[in-house]
């Protein structure tokens, strides 16, 4: 089996379920999607994928992404990966030298691979992402459970068959939200600017010439 991580497959069209919920629009937050639960082999490589929709372009100077991990949930967060203009590895002690970052944010992609993954690893990782103008931070927690054998085999083709069609159709209404959240903001932006060179222009007139009004 590859050394990568896995979902438990009966629960796949209930991840799907819940990402769709969980990731709708909602007031001006960011969306960021990440999956609840990611299983990995003890020393194996794992992905800890995390991807956000915006409506604005990625631009260095102002995007900003922060990784932290939590060893239990009222354990304080440790902060170990960072964008700040480029990507800055905290190299925390327990992680040495394992985290590599393998996203891209230009593709809306803050991904990361921790390397021979350790007993110790299992915990919380909260990914935070603010792509300005968006006013409010998005941010998604993953579970990581680590494994030290393989779970049985198991014929998974018809989970595979559905959690594919399933993953297809939850996209598409993804992103169809994503897009009707986008012309809702913009629009919204819009009449604010108006909104304020009318309330601009009221003043203006208010101070006009006192001896107009005593003729």
């Amino acid at each position: 089996m590859s050394p990568e991580a896995w979902l438990p497959q009966p629960t796949l069209f209930l991840t799907g379920l819940s990402l769709l919920l969980s990731q709708a629009p909602t007031g001006l937050s960011m969306e960021v999607m990440a999956p609840t639960t990611i299983n990995a082999l003890n020393g194996s490589s794992v992905k800890l994928s995390c991807t956000f929709n915006s409506c604005y372009k990625v631009e260095n100077k102002q995007f900003s992404l922060n990784w932290t991990y939590q060893e239990c949930r009222n354990c304080s967060e440790e902060l170990f990966l960072q964008f700040r203009m480029k990507i800055m590895n905290k190299q925390l002690e327990r992680f040495g030298n394992r985290v590599e970052f393998t996203g891209n944010p230009t593709k809306y992609d803050v991904s990361f691979t921790l390397k021979n993954v350790q007993l110790e690893d299992e915990g919380t990782y909260n990914c935070y992402v603010l792509n300005p103008p968006d006013r409010q931070r998005g941010h998604a927690s993953i579970s990581l459970k680590v494994l030290t054998k393989e779970p049985p085999k198991h014929d998974s083709t018809v989970a595979v068959i559905v959690g594919a069609s399933v993953g297809g159709f939850l996209a598409v209404v993804i992103l169809v939200l994503v897009v009707v959240k986008c012309v809702r903001r913009k629009k919204q932006q819009r009449l604010n600017t108006d909104d304020q060179k009318t309330e601009e222009e009221g003043k203006t007139d208010g101070e006009g010439n006192p001896d107009e009004g005593t003729k």
